[in-house]
């Protein structure tokens, strides 16, 4: 659980690191992010070897990753290397998520990240350094991949987030 809320603590950073909108910052905060996404996966494959998997952490991890992301994205708005209509849709998805999940708690069913959640974050993790770095390399725009990463991220954000609208209806109508 450690490693989760790191994931939370570093966001203030972060938002430090974006608001001082210097390219050596830029490098700071992508660097503080790679950190903070590794820990996201130690923190599953640690959890997995300990078997200290709990309920609080399939809640928190994915809400860690989520604060993580929105804080960046949001910060990049301004900057205009992220679109809004882009930002809108990850959060209202990971919202409308929150929500389902929280309703099926209540009604003790846990609904765990899926496959389609787990690429859509690990496909955010790597696309967001790559906007934040902002360079070229050769003919390779890095920042455009990583947009491009994102828009897939948003592909895989709504699928996954039918997956999970589609699991607690079917849920609630087992439990029927």
């Amino acid at each position: 659980m450690a490693l989760t809320w790191s994931r939370m603590g570093v966001c203030p950073i972060l938002v430090a690191f974006l608001y001082l909108d210097k390219p050596v910052w830029s490098w700071m905060a992508a660097g503080l992010f790679i950190l903070a996404s590794i820990t996201d996966w130690l923190d599953g494959h640690f959890a997995r070897k300990y078997g200290a998997i709990s309920n609080m952490g399939k809640f928190m991890d994915p809400i860690a990753d989520k604060i993580l992301v929105a804080t960046v994205l949001i910060m990049l708005i301004p900057t205009g290397k992220v679109d809004p209509i882009l930002v809108l849709v990850l959060l209202s998805r990971d919202i409308l998520i929150g929500g389902i999940r929280s309703v099926a708690a209540a009604d003790r069913v846990i609904i765990d990240a899926k496959a389609a959640g787990k690429w859509k974050t690990g496909m955010q993790m790597v696309a967001i350094p790559a906007v934040l770095l902002d360079f070229k390399y050769s003919v390779i725009d890095v920042a455009q991949i990583g947009t491009w990463l994102l828009w897939i991220s948003v592909v895989l954000s709504l699928y996954s987030g039918a997956q999970y609208v589609k699991l607690y209806f079917e849920n609630k109508k087992a439990g029927s």
